[in-house]
């Protein structure tokens, strides 16, 4: 063996050796940033008194915590939550701009959002704009209802106002390849949904009025909230989808324009001067930070897919969800 090749692995065995060894002198080694990390304010533009601070809504919304290849960080609910509780404490944040690039996600998980953005609006008086990016459809729209103003992207998709229930199939291919399922009951509707079976007729008229009721839920909160109605009210429940400029025209959305357009009419509406302070809550801070970063930690590897709408069984359930904008999501 050549004595020189095995210098090296020698001196990484000394240095990890000394590291043991060293007791509560050792240095402390992090690879990744923790999740757990409190958040901290960051500023992105401005110098003057008053603050607007920008929330990032990216993604499936849903409150299951976020796995990464390498690590866990918190559900989106989690987070939003967290970072309005945060800004609740703060008499310096006169507005709260919500930068929304969703499909959508479960119906919970987005009234859940809901309610926290209109509980924060009546506890502080806050302003709220909201401004859709590249999709705010189904539950990211749902979440920019409660906004004083609502800002599209000129190229932005929104609308899809209303609810899908999905669930995977699984009886077809267990018919294929000879597997079954044996299953006692307590009643005739206790598997209902289940992947293993056709549905009955009944069970599909329960399932389309558990939906209905879900979809005129949204509906009611788009009638209270854009006081829209009429012919386009009724175009809006067939929650198909709307591009910037068709959305404004049925009132969906107040303003067609970019995210600095939303900016600047957050700081109007809440009486602030032009240089007020535009901030940010982040884990982390990053170099050359702008209004378009929507992370509020360093990641540790892809997000690992939650839903799929291909190959992969979906988990059932009742969805404020535009499908074709989900997966990869």
């Amino acid at each position: 063996m050549n004595r020189n090749s095995s210098l090296p692995s020698m001196m990484a065995a000394l240095l990890l050796a000394g590291i043991l060894t060293a007791g509560c002198a050792a240095p402390k080694v992090t690879l990744f940033s923790d999740a757990a990390e409190p958040l901290k304010e960051f500023t992105l533009s401005g110098k003057g008194t008053g603050k607007v601070l920008v929330i990032t809504v990216k993604g499936i919304i849903d409150d299951n915590p976020r796995r990464r290849l390498l690590r866990t960080e918190p559900s989106m609910v989690e987070e939003v939550a967290a970072q309005l509780k945060t800004a609740e404490k703060d008499k310096d944040i006169r507005a709260v701009l919500f930068k929304i690039d969703s499909p959508g996600g479960t119906a919970t998980a987005t009234d859940l959002l809901y309610h926290e953005i209109t509980g924060y609006q009546q506890r502080t008086g806050a302003k709220v704009i909201a401004s859709i990016m590249n999709v705010g459809a189904s539950g990211g729209y749902y979440l920019a209802l409660p906004a004083d103003r609502i800002f599209a992207h000129p190229t932005s998709i929104t609308g899809s106002v209303g609810v899908v229930f999905l669930r995977p199939q699984l009886f077809g291919l267990m018919d294929k390849i000879g597997v079954g399922v044996a299953v006692s009951k307590s009643g005739k509707n206790k598997d209902i949904g289940s992947p293993f079976r056709p549905a009955t007729e009944e069970e599909d008229a329960i399932f389309q009025d558990l939906t209905d009721r879900l979809a005129e839920r949204f509906i009611d909160r788009v009638r209270a909230h854009r006081s829209i109605s009429g012919p386009a009210l009724t175009d809006v429940a067939t929650a198909r989808i709307y591009i910037a400029e068709e959305a404004r025209a049925l009132g969906l959305v107040d303003e067609v324009g970019y995210l600095s357009d939303a900016v600047a009419a957050a700081k109007k509406m809440a009486g602030l001067a032009e240089d007020a302070r535009v901030v940010v809550y982040r884990r982390t801070a990053y170099a050359n930070d702008t209004i378009y970063n929507p992370a509020t930690g360093p990641g540790a590897g892809p997000e690992m897919p939650r839903l799929d709408l291909g190959l992969l069984p979906v988990q059932a359930g009742f969805y404020y969800l535009w499908p074709m904008a989900a997966p990869g999501q």
